[in-house]
């Protein structure tokens, strides 16, 4: 194993978890990480079985996560865990990225970033107390024609924003049957998951690309979320109404009932020169339609794009590049800010491209807003980053 490479340490992820696979062929996809540890699972006999699995000696596979940090600090700084990767249910996410930090370590954590606004703050306060970057998995903003959409729109080419659509559609939860499964029941409890189901697992995602893309901060909102299937106590479905800091107004539709629909996250934004058009079923691909003008389409790889899309991009146009490498160049980037921070270059996390507390504080503040604002009849409500 060549100390070249940065190394991670995992929490969560083992047999049966989805998003840990997912989170470990990212990691190891560029070549620049190495997972070298983890603490996988609450039951000790199954973080072994996980950890022998995945190639680790027995005594780097941790029976919980107090247990990863504390020994793990112990070890030669060559040795050691550079970063901790987050991959439990949310309710697991504060407490482990506290102490890693208290313990010298990075973090790479899914989102979103904590049970609660309350905690997203405490977290900021601990990063501000130590040294160690933070990042957070907001995978849609690694696909490489949205960083395209973003210097767009950034380079004043759809000229001022008006309007901005993102939706993202799941069918997944969609009848009562659906409940049983071991993503859906940690997601339907709101001691594990937080105050939100739909919100809080993908209209966050939709709130957070929004931002990145357009530029643009939301500054109020109007929410209706719902719970379709009786019994629920959380969100299933919801339609947010947004005002951003340009004045531009804003649609946001997130649901995981309707019936039919696999991940469809499509984003378009609307300029008074031109507009955008982007959909995760077909992610190598971006529309830009000026007024007047036909349409051109922006496909991956082809023409000139800019700096930022041809970096994201690993093969030549015409080989389709989806969610796997959108998370890895999440992954990669955050990888090269270690390196760099090692190196003693201090540059932010949006001088690497990485999602950061920032986005975290957002995110959380997305949710607990849409939350609050549903369960009012007044219309408008302000964004408050300090609910």
């Amino acid at each position: 194993m060549s100390n070249k490479r940065v190394r991670m340490a995992m929490v969560g992820g083992g047999e049966g978890a989805f998003i840990g696979a997912v989170h470990r062929i990212a990691a190891r996809l560029d070549g620049h990480i190495d997972l070298v540890a983890g603490a996988f699972s609450s039951d000790p006999a199954r973080c072994l079985t996980t950890g022998a699995q995945l190639g680790l000696s027995p005594e780097r596979c941790y029976p919980d996560y107090q247990s990863l940090l504390q020994k793990e600090a112990q070890l030669p700084a060559d040795i050691r865990a550079d970063f901790i990767a987050i991959v439990t249910p949310n309710h697991l996410h504060f407490p482990v990225a506290k102490m890693a930090i208290e313990q010298g370590f990075h973090v790479l954590s899914d989102k979103p970033a904590t049970l609660s606004l309350r905690e997203a703050k405490e977290l900021e306060a601990v990063l501000s107390q130590h040294s160690s970057l933070y990042g957070l998995t907001h995978t849609y903003t690694g696909y490489p024609m949205i960083k395209e959409a973003k210097h767009r729109v950034a380079t004043g080419q759809l000229g001022e924003i008006r309007k901005v659509v993102v939706e993202y559609s799941q069918g997944w939860l969609s009848q009562a049957t659906d409940e049983q499964g071991k993503q859906a029941k940690w997601r339907l409890d709101s001691s594990k998951s937080g105050i939100s189901c739909c919100m809080g697992d993908i209209g966050v995602h939709a709130a957070n690309l929004a931002e990145y893309v357009s530029g643009l901060a939301i500054t109020e909102l109007c929410a209706d979320l719902n719970h379709v299937l009786p019994g629920r106590a959380l969100d299933d479905d919801g339609t947010v109404l947004l005002r951003f800091n340009n004045a531009a107004k804003g649609v946001l539709m997130a649901s995981q009932i309707a019936v039919g629909e696999e991940n469809n996250l499509r984003l378009r934004i609307y300029g008074d020169k031109a507009s955008l058009d982007w959909s995760q079923m077909e992610p190598n691909s971006l529309w830009l339609r000026p007024h007047n003008t036909a349409a051109t389409l922006l496909r991956a790889g082809v023409g000139e794009l800019c700096d930022a899309t041809m970096k994201a991009l690993r093969t030549p146009a015409g080989h389709p590049e989806g969610y796997l490498e959108a998370f890895a160049n999440i992954y990669s980037n955050f990888a090269a800010q270690i390196t760099a921070f090692k190196a003693g270059d201090t540059a932010t996390n949006e001088a690497f491209d990485v999602p950061g507390i920032h986005d975290a504080l957002r995110g959380m503040a997305f949710i607990t807003n849409a939350v609050e604002a549903s369960t009012h009849d007044t219309k408008w409500h302000p964004f408050k980053m300090d609910l």
